[in-house]
């Protein structure tokens, strides 16, 4: 039995849960087994605020995932993986699985010593191009808030079986049901070790600080991979491999470039650009949950939605409970920023990516990446504008179109140099007059959103691939033997649908096998 929609109070027991199953279903009886699937928080009643939960009762657990088996010979039973953030690891994972032989090859360092990099850009403003907030073991969102946004629906099982990695790796049990569990970028590293050590002692081979530079292609296939270790002067090397999953971050923009020179197919695809705005955390959480003050709840989040009168969508991105705004730059000569929260989210400040649509009226031409060059030469001018610091300024000198001369009440809390800037010189006319638009209309939804000392920085311009790898049923490119997956590839939008989406490509490959091995024996 599913019951969903179980309104119960923040401090519910076992207890607490039984009553509310029995009024559920109208009768009581015997519980056998009761398992919590989701979990959000309903604070639209101040001061009542309810977790929301979606339980299975009676029933047996959810739908486990499990990969089919390569049956394909021996030779045969090799794959590369592009990339190890959320979508290569989870579909390395889900290769040796099925049997197969993996090599994952990362451009970046390894965890450890990619934190160590990115705590070095921080403190000094030297960046390394290989190992950032970009790139490197575990992918962007090892450096961000750390939420795993999950679906509600999970008919393949492929959420629990994300969901149950994570924890198995060390993630709290709270992964297994909140609606937006919450890991944090201090827990991370450790979680994306364990899972890497899990892989390698599966028989995964990762190969760290190793750029792909190339492909091997005949008659439309892809016969292998040329690339070059970047922390040596070592030449272009090759690798064998007809079987290629490219799961590459949404900032791999030469890889694109390469691979659009080799002939893959993509197209353009619409997404968002703005800046970062921080508010006290208390008013934000005083403002969502009222005068209750739940210890369990933890700082308060926000979701915000509204259409500016120009026809732009506005919306907040990625918001970070007590979390920092971070420089995370990955191109010389190009500023980008993002949030990060550590696990226990105590800092002082809320802060949230503040992001408008943008489409290919904004960034027309034939070249499938326009969208692309319109990124750059937005990142080209946050640059410009202070030569590599972080732009801030006030929003109430925002309005004004005037340079912030000091700071109110609202201390910005960021990683790496900041300084005051004119947003207008950076930001597009249209994204700037809906983002006036959007703050005025979040003013109404939370108490002093719109204060005028709230603090805006920029370019948050990374917020989703602006090209898509074109795929077909079997998620195989143009190119034979390439399987694009993942946010760069264009079919995913945050640490969990990314690992989805790497398990479905991984799978489809192994199906792909199977189907061709089965016709191979056939005789036709």
């Amino acid at each position: 039995m599913i019951l969903s929609d179980i309104r119960v109070p923040v401090s519910y027991t076992r207890e607490t849960l039984e009553k509310a199953v029995f009024r559920a279903a109208g009768k009581r009886f015997r519980i056998r087994s009761l398992r919590i699937l989701r979990r959000s928080i309903d604070a639209r009643r101040k001061p009542e605020i309810h977790y929301v939960l979606k339980l299975a009762v009676n029933e047996k657990d959810p739908v486990l995932f499990r990969m089919p088996e390569a049956a394909c010979p021996e030779e045969r039973k090799e794959a590369a993986v592009i990339g190890s953030g959320p979508a290569g690891l989870f579909a390395a994972k889900a290769l040796s699985e099925a049997g197969m032989r993996v090599t994952v090859f990362e451009r970046g360092r390894r965890v450890d010593e990619r934190r160590a990099d990115v705590e070095h850009f921080f403190q000094s403003g030297v960046l390394d191009p290989e190992s950032n907030i970009q790139f490197g073991e575990g992918g962007a969102g090892t450096f961000s808030d750390g939420k795993l946004n999950t679906r509600v629906l999970d008919p393949d099982g492929l959420n629990a079986y994300v969901l149950n990695t994570f924890y198995e790796a060390g993630a709290g049990e709270n992964v297994l049901y909140d609606a937006e569990a919450h890991i944090g970028t201090d827990l991370l590293p450790e979680i994306v070790r364990n899972i890497r050590n899990e892989l390698i002692a599966k028989g995964v081979t990762f190969r760290f600080s190793t750029k792909m530079t190339g492909l091997t292609i005949r008659d439309g296939a892809v016969k292998g991979i040329r690339f070059i270790r970047t922390d040596t002067d070592a030449a272009e090397e090759e690798a064998v491999f007809s079987r290629v999953i490219l799961a590459l971050g949404h900032s791999a923009r030469d890889s694109i470039r390469m691979l659009k020179d080799n002939g893959l197919s993509m197209e353009k695809k619409a997404f968002a650009v703005g800046v970062r705005i921080e508010h006290p955390q208390e008013m934000i959480t005083l403002s969502q949950y009222g005068t209750f003050d739940y210890e369990e709840l933890g700082p308060a989040p926000y979701k915000l939605t509204a259409h500016a009168a120009n026809g732009r969508g506005v919306y907040s991105f990625c918001m970070c409970p007590g979390g920092s705004v971070v420089n995370a730059s990955s191109e010389k000569g190009r500023l980008v920023i993002n949030g990060m929260s550590n696990s226990k989210r105590d800092g002082r400040n809320a802060n949230a990516g503040l992001v408008v649509q943008v489409t290919e009226a904004d960034f027309p031409g034939d070249d499938v990446l326009s969208g692309v060059c319109f990124q750059e030469k937005l990142e080209e001018k946050a640059y410009q504008a202070l030569q590599g610091k972080i732009p801030v300024q006030l929003l109430k000198d925002f309005y004004l179109d005037r340079l912030s001369e000091g700071f109110g009440e609202v201390l910005p809390d960021m990683k790496g140099s900041y300084g005051f800037a004119r947003l207008s010189g950076i930001l597009p006319a249209p994204v700037t007059e809906a983002l006036m638009d959007g703050i005025r209309a979040f003013g109404r939804k939370i108490k002093g959103f719109d204060r005028e000392d709230a603090v805006l920085s920029a370019i948050e311009a990374r917020t989703s691939s602006p090209v898509r790898i074109l795929r077909n049923e079997d998620h195989e490119s143009s190119i034979r033997g390439i399987y694009p997956a993942g946010e760069g590839a264009g079919y995913a939008g945050g640490i969990v649908s990314a690992a989805i989406d790497g398990v479905r490509t991984a799978k489809a490959l192994v199906e792909q096998l199977n189907r061709e091995e089965t016709w191979d024996c056939s005789g036709n």
